[in-house]
């Protein structure tokens, strides 16, 4: 990074790296959910052992990711992403050992997310740190698309080659995709000390913005997850729909997430308040409107649709303003709003499984929305307090 920055084809190849490096984290964190019935005939344990590989990765990123990006911060970016990238292939290839031991995947599927909480956190400032600092958010669009293939692509994809080639198989798969990104970012990225590089810090620190984003990503992904988690529910029971069905509704709800990053990511730099404004106001379009009108197949699908088209561009465009407002480092600021990200996961989840059996499951998603109505509430905040004293002096003059 530096004063000098790389020829263009090494940044493009640094960048592509880096997005299929976020694809093969997402899918390593999410694939057992797809394998579930394979493993844990296999392991020879229950079900909900095969789930807690899933939780307790989201929770180990959650707890970990501010306290590792405070503990490497000095570190050149080359040489951690390295081996961050070389712990991925090594878990992930010991996760796909035939006789492998439930604590032993269980091992690796712990390295594999202290690897993730230290990524997540590195990716952003140093694919930013090629470019100038207005393409940032172009930068960070396209990091969020290799991300969200993941749900897309990497697991159903995983699923179906766990299914004809034993659970194994696609963690074998995710083991070489790895090394492919560790090879390139070894090879193309340059050496230099982390501070040196523009995304290191905010382009334009604020705190108070920076804590009114955080709020946002906590809220708006609590209520997402206060519904979501029991979406299938909500479409069987209420909309009536098959098991097969149901797979077709939430693979739209995964494309149409795919296409709102794409659509949305060129637009962050230009838009920037924008581009989080608009998906949390139809965030919380999607869930109200779920609540009211789930016994329609056809609205469900439209309105699910609507949620993936949201959700997934809420968070990136919450991660590019951190890295516009961070009021320190970016990496300690982005794995704050990582946390935030995390943390919502979980407590949307719980929240839904309380309430559950006091509003069923259609209220889960009236809970959902009205919190997303909160976070849109903290979002305009500060512009109404600006424009209100804008208000007050000119009518004082």
């Amino acid at each position: 990074m530096g004063s000098v920055r790389p020829a263009a084809w090494r940044r493009g190849a640094v960048v592509a790296a880096l997005m299929l490096a976020a694809f093969t984290f997402n899918t390593a964190e999410n694939l057992p959910l797809g394998l579930l019935s394979l493993m844990a005939a296999d392991l020879r344990v229950p079900l909900g052992a095969v789930g807690a590989l899933v939780t307790g990765y989201g929770l180990t990123v959650a707890v970990v990711s501010l306290p590792a990006a405070r503990l490497t911060r000095s570190v050149p970016r080359r040489y951690l992403l390295a081996a961050l990238l070389g712990l991925l292939a090594a878990a992930s290839w010991i996760s796909a050992l035939q006789g492998v031991s439930y604590g032993m995947l269980l091992t690796a599927r712990l390295v594999t997310a202290l690897a993730q909480a230290s990524f997540w956190v590195l990716m952003g400032p140093v694919a930013a740190g090629l470019f100038p600092p207005e393409r940032r958010g172009r930068v960070m669009g396209l990091l969020s698309l290799g991300g969200s293939l993941a749900t897309v692509l990497g697991v159903p994809a995983g699923t179906w080659l766990g299914g004809h080639g034993g659970w194994q198989a696609p963690f074998a798969v995710l083991g070489a995709l790895a090394l492919v990104s560790l090879v390139v970012i070894g090879a193309l990225l340059p050496t230099s000390r982390p501070e040196e590089s523009h995304a290191a810090y905010g382009a334009e620190p604020d705190r108070r913005r920076f804590l009114v984003v955080v709020a946002t990503t906590g809220l708006s992904v609590t209520g997402v997850f206060a519904g979501y988690t029991y979406v299938v529910a909500l479409l069987q029971d209420v909309g009536g729909f098959g098991a097969d069905a149901v797979s077709g509704v939430l693979f739209a709800f995964g494309a149409a997430a795919l296409a709102g990053v794409a659509v949305t990511g060129p637009l962050l730099d230009r838009f920037p308040r924008a581009t989080l404004t608009v998906p949390v106001v139809t965030q919380a379009a999607a869930l109200l409107g779920l609540y009211a009108g789930a016994s329609s197949q056809v609205a469900s699908v439209a309105l699910l649709m609507l949620l993936g088209a949201s959700v997934a561009p809420v968070f990136m465009a919450t991660q590019s303003q951190v890295l516009r407002v961070a009021p320190g480092r970016t990496e300690s600021a982005l794995a704050a709003n990582g946390a935030a990200f995390n943390a919502g996961v979980a407590a949307g989840a719980l929240l839904g499984g309380c309430l559950l059996p006091v509003v069923d499951v259609r209220g889960t998603f009236l809970v959902g929305g009205l919190l997303t109505l909160g976070a849109l509430t903290v979002l305009l905040w500060p512009e109404g307090r600006v424009a209100g004293k804008a208000i007050g002096s000119t009518r004082g003059a």
